[in-house]
């Protein structure tokens, strides 16, 4: 089946599409991307975004203008990446501007804006979206996704196997391997915590919005890190909480960029941004020192995805606190790092069409096996 999986994620920079062909096993099936495109948010789209993440409030004509805005941007990238509607099924993620992860007898919620009726009717197939609601239903956390569909589309090797997303937050997958002991062991997968998220708010904020983010990491690689900070910062209640566990800019945005600068003090912008991609980094570390410590893995390799595997610096930091572990851009074993995550909700698309329910268990924290997504025909 050909699927197109539509995403945007939480560092709001526009929509990710990809054309995908899938046959054979839906638990190891055999797939090619035909086609792939990015698609960049207006200026003024991204802007909304991000702000209603940090509170901002807006009238109900507005949320609803926006929807309808973000529903047509997903309907231009979808025609721009299949442009001959080869695709039978549309996955459409949609996108998020809150979230909110489970906690004591708080259950969590999610909202992705989309009007998944509208796209149907736009582009004339079936879509699937909507697909965080039914996790958190059955008391999940909604989040992150891309880690069920890792191990079908990535395989297992000779040894524990890591997936690192660096978009605007960071989470990771854990895939075990295909022999010995801990061959009967479940894929895991949880949050991290932020990514690129405070380092793009503070170049944003340096460069009055000239720029979106630091790239290649150059500036950050002029400065100097805080380490002493650093580790105060990863003493923090959320880091240290036992996965599952889910976050987004709603914890993780310009208010704790502000906190995180008031606790740095006056330092210039290199050492600031040379700090927080130091603290992304530092904060992947502790992720696999505690995995070792409560679950004796560790792992033989840890594959990198997200706009953060081309911050150059943030990958030299990488290397340098995972010592032992062989780290490498996902693109070197044929997945393209960009569309990982479109390629991921084509694949929960797909499955939602087959009916095959997915026990999110030990990633999401979900009660029991469920079918992601909703289906709407046009």
């Amino acid at each position: 089946m050909r699927v197109l999986g539509l995403m945007s994620g939480t560092s709001a920079d526009g929509i990710d599409a990809v054309l995908v062909e899938f046959k054979g096993d839906p638990s190891k099936p055999k797939w090619k991307i035909l086609n792939s495109v990015s698609f960049a948010y207006p200026f003024s789209t991204r802007k909304q975004i991000l702000q209603l993440g940090q509170g901002l409030k807006i009238n109900s004509k507005d949320w609803l203008k926006l929807a309808e805005e973000i529903t047509e941007l997903n309907a231009q990238a979808a025609i721009a990446c299949d442009s001959e509607s080869m695709a039978e099924l549309i996955g459409c993620h949609g996108q998020t501007v809150w979230h909110r992860s489970p906690e004591n007898s708080q259950r969590g919620g999610t909202l992705q804006i989309l009007q998944g009726p509208l796209l149907a009717n736009i582009l004339n197939r079936t879509v699937i979206y909507d697909f965080r609601s039914k996790d958190i239903a059955l008391g999940g956390h909604g989040a992150p996704l891309v880690p069920l569909v890792d191990e079908s589309l990535i395989g297992r090797v000779y040894g524990w196997r890591g997936i690192l997303n660096l978009g605007g937050i960071a989470n990771l997958t854990i895939i075990p391997p295909k022999t010995g002991f801990d061959k009967s062991s479940f894929c895991i997968g949880w949050d991290c915590g932020p990514a690129n998220s405070l380092i793009d708010l503070a170049i944003e904020e340096s460069s009055n919005s000239l720029l979106r983010f630091d790239e290649n990491g150059n500036q950050a690689s002029m400065g100097i890190p805080k380490s002493n900070v650093i580790k105060e910062w990863l003493k923090e209640p959320f880091f240290h909480q036992v996965p599952p566990r889910s976050t987004g800019r709603e914890q993780f945005g310009l208010t704790d960029l502000q906190k995180r600068k008031f606790q740095l003090g006056e330092v210039s912008k290199e050492d600031l941004l040379s700090t927080l991609t130091t603290f992304t980094a530092s904060i992947v570390s502790q992720d696999l020192d505690f995995l070792f410590k409560r679950r004796q893995i560790r792992l033989l390799e840890l594959l990198v995805a997200g706009g953060g595997c081309q911050n150059i610096y943030l990958m030299k930091q990488l290397e340098r606190k995972c010592r032992g572990i062989c780290i490498r851009n996902i693109n070197e074993i044929g997945l393209p790092s960009q569309f990982r995550e479109a390629l991921a909700f084509a694949t929960l698309a797909w499955w939602n069409v087959l009916g095959r329910k997915v026990d999110a268990s030990q990633i999401t924290g979900s009660e029991k096996s469920l079918t992601f997504g909703v289906r709407v025909d046009p």
